[in-house]
């Protein structure tokens, strides 16, 4: 009981500040890990598809992270971990910009021709890109300057998450092929997390269509 009202009690500007400092340097763990078995020849006998793959993973890992926190708060009611939200979805757009950059750079080169050979041959190559340029304006507008320009139209595109969630799935689950068992963990762990919101979004929709007949009923009688 305790620790939930420690979780339900919004900490402070400070403890927030800390709390974002420990989850950055949590984000790049994986990156410096990268930076570490490069260094000391650990990243095995195919390094590109490693770091290649290992960045996709991280990337999707983060986006399924940043997309908890609705969830969290809906169901729970924990207000202040939303304050990370943009800090997580910036660290997810790092990991998949390097995701993409080792594909084109280090796996063709920047040969456009073989890439779209690439692009043409397997399928999940296509919807991997299009996930990340889902994602580009999504960082882009991710600033309080952005969010008062853009108002309503910002929450209007920032809803192209859950799109760009559902391709990220779709890229793993087609690359792999065989052994599915790991981006089916993904898409269950996505479904549940749709499933919330759009439970939520149902349930207010039903709750706003009920006032409104409740208030013709008045005026009627």
């Amino acid at each position: 009981m305790q620790i939930k009202q420690l979780l339900r009690r919004t900490p402070n500007k400070k403890q927030i500040g800390r709390i974002k400092f420990v989850l950055f340097v949590l984000c790049l763990v994986p990156f410096m890990r990268l930076i570490w078995l490069g260094i000391n020849d650990g990243l095995s006998a195919n390094p590109i598809e490693f770091v290649e793959r290992s960045t996709g993973f991280w990337a999707l890992f983060i986006l399924l992270l940043t997309l908890s926190l609705s969830p969290i708060r809906l169901l729970f009611g924990y207000v202040w971990p939303l304050q990370f939200r943009r800090m997580l979805g910036l660290m997810m757009f790092f990991y998949a910009s390097l995701h993409i950059t080792i594909y084109l750079w280090l796996d063709y080169g920047f040969d456009w021709n073989d890439i779209v050979k690439d692009i043409i041959k397997h399928p999940y190559v296509l919807v991997g890109a299009l996930a990340y340029l889902l994602t580009v304006p999504l960082a882009l507008t991710s600033n309080q300057y952005m969010m008062q320009k853009l108002r309503e139209r910002w929450k209007q595109l920032h809803l192209t998450v859950y799109l760009i969630a559902i391709l990220g799935v779709v890229h793993f689950w087609w690359l792999v092929k065989k052994d599915i068992r790991e981006p089916l963990f993904y898409a269950v762990v996505l479904g549940l997390l749709l499933g919330v919101r759009l439970f939520y979004k149902l349930r207010q929709i039903k709750s706003k269509s009920e006032k409104i007949r409740k208030m013709k009923l008045s005026l009627s009688v």
